[in-house]
């Protein structure tokens, strides 16, 4: 796996995930590089945003990935009809989504569901739960 991958894609990071523990996962996240991985996925997050689905709303969003090094963090802000990435926490943000990396990758790939990942432990939340679930419709999935 010394090649990158693409993960730029669901389709293709639920390929990437499928089979694989959360111990393999966490491993080949250790070879890519989590700062790595976290810019690809931030960035084709921010690619899917459809400005239609937030008309007239602002907000930052703060993603929490835990591996074995710690916690790293990116955000996403949408304003004006357009979304950034960029990787630390975020100033102010609306809500915080913390995942272990295995998790993560699984939630953005679409094999784990959100609802089910916060009842389960799996995902853990901070600040405006509502919005949690309004701003998924922002980021549709392919």
């Amino acid at each position: 796996m010394s090649d990158a991958p693409d993960i730029s894609s669901q389709e293709a990071l639920a390929e990437l995930l499928e089979g694989r523990t959360d111990d393999e996962i966490a491993a080949f996240v250790a070879e890519m590089g989590i700062d790595t991985l976290l810019e690809q996925v931030s960035g084709a997050i921010a690619e899917r945003f459809d400005p239609t689905k937030a008309a007239g709303q602002s907000a930052v969003i703060q993603w929490d990935v835990t591996d074995a090094d710690g916690t790293h963090s990116f955000h996403i802000t949408v304003a004006d009809g357009t979304c950034t990435a960029a990787m630390g926490a975020g100033e102010a943000p609306r809500v915080t989504l913390g995942f272990t990396v295995a998790n993560f990758l699984k939630f953005i790939a679409g094999k784990l569901e959100g609802m089910q990942a916060f009842m389960g432990g799996q995902l853990k939340l901070s600040g405006d739960m509502m919005f949690a679930q309004t701003m998924q419709a922002w980021f549709p999935t392919s």
